[in-house]
């Protein structure tokens, strides 16, 4: 539109320029018209040159804001679709899972169609230097987070899976904000991972009825600390074995990860004879546990029984134990640890 107005000021000092050289230099006579017998007024030679002029002024001038008017439909989709990708980038900063948006430019599509299906994490605070004031809140949040402050995330939206929504709440459970029990027992609104990450401190100080309570949370890093609370000084857990295998039995521990409890239950307060029977009533319900009960046989110098089971078991079955018997029977010494 700038340019028409320049086009017009322009355009009429042309005409005033030609209207008056035609007046003052080449004729100053009148025409007069006569019109299906109706005489006009007359009019001045050099106000009819100006005429055409004016005529091609007028053309090219609608000429102008057509194209003018293309050119601001074409300017108004393109700033649409700037601000869609704005919003596209925004979301994916905040890790959002639903994100769609139209596009009408062809050169934006393929870019909303890679944000739409990307997760952007910036590699340092860059927050106020994009110039863009939605970017700018955004990487200030995410800074925010990530140095272990608490933000508002509520404007956004987000659920609460969402590593964001994950991320703002661990701090807020860290900076004594929230408890653990206040998570745990509002689960809905909390990811399952940030539930089992508190349950981890949980179990630490916890009694035995709150553990069971939230026991679908167990998890192995969490029956570890469970297990050295077992008749130790501090924290104190006193719990018998039908308890202890129900926790256990939430998770899925094959022969290696059992005997790891076995070893882990050696350097805690447990009683041997608590240990032993342990073992001895998981192997019955479970062969997978038949290793870590030799195991537990052999560490407690429990050779007997441990020698009765290798005897009634197959030939190829526990070779790694029938070795550690033999070099015991040979007069040798080693760890059980050794062998396993």
């Amino acid at each position: 539109m700038m340019y028409i107005k320049r086009y017009t000021i322009a355009s009429l000092i042309w005409m005033a320029l030609v209207g008056w050289y035609v007046y003052a230099y080449v004729s100053q006579d009148s025409f007069s018209l006569n019109f299906f017998g109706t005489t006009l007024p007359a009019i001045a030679i050099a106000l009819l040159v100006i005429v055409p002029i004016f005529v091609l002024y007028i053309a090219s001038a609608t000429h102008m804001w057509f194209h003018s008017l293309i050119h601001t439909f074409r300017d108004r989709k393109f700033q649409k679709d700037n601000d869609k990708i704005i919003d596209a980038i925004c979301d994916a900063y905040l890790q959002k899972e639903e994100r769609h948006n139209e596009y009408k430019t062809p050169r934006y599509k393929l870019l909303g169609m890679l944000l739409e299906n990307t997760a952007l994490s910036p590699i340092k605070d860059i927050s106020g230097t994009t110039n863009n004031e939605k970017i700018d809140t955004i990487l200030d949040l995410l800074n925010k987070i990530k140095m272990g402050e608490t933000v508002d995330l509520k404007p956004y939206g987000l659920k609460s899976n969402n590593e964001l929504v994950i991320a703002n709440k661990r701090n807020k459970y860290k900076k004594g904000i929230v408890t653990a029990e206040t998570i745990l027992g509002n689960t809905a609104k909390y990811a399952d991972i940030l539930c089992e990450e508190v349950y981890v401190d949980f179990v630490q100080t916890a009694s035995l009825d709150e553990i069971e309570k939230h026991k679908k949370f167990m998890s192995e890093k969490a029956l570890n600390f469970l297990f050295a609370r077992i008749n130790a000084d501090e924290n104190r857990l006193e719990i018998p074995n039908d308890k202890l295998i129900e926790l256990m039995s939430l998770l899925e521990l094959d022969k290696i990860k059992l005997i790891t409890i076995s070893r882990t239950l050696s350097k805690s307060g447990m009683l041997p004879e608590q240990r032993m029977k342990l073992f001895e009533i998981l192997s019955e319900k479970n062969e997978a546990a038949m290793d870590a009960y030799l195991y537990t046989l052999y560490d407690l110098e429990m050779l007997a029984p441990a020698n009765d089971i290798l005897n009634v078991a197959s030939q190829d079955e526990y070779l790694n134990f029938r070795a550690y018997s033999a070099l015991r029977e040979c007069g040798k010494n080693f760890h059980i640890d050794m062998f396993v």
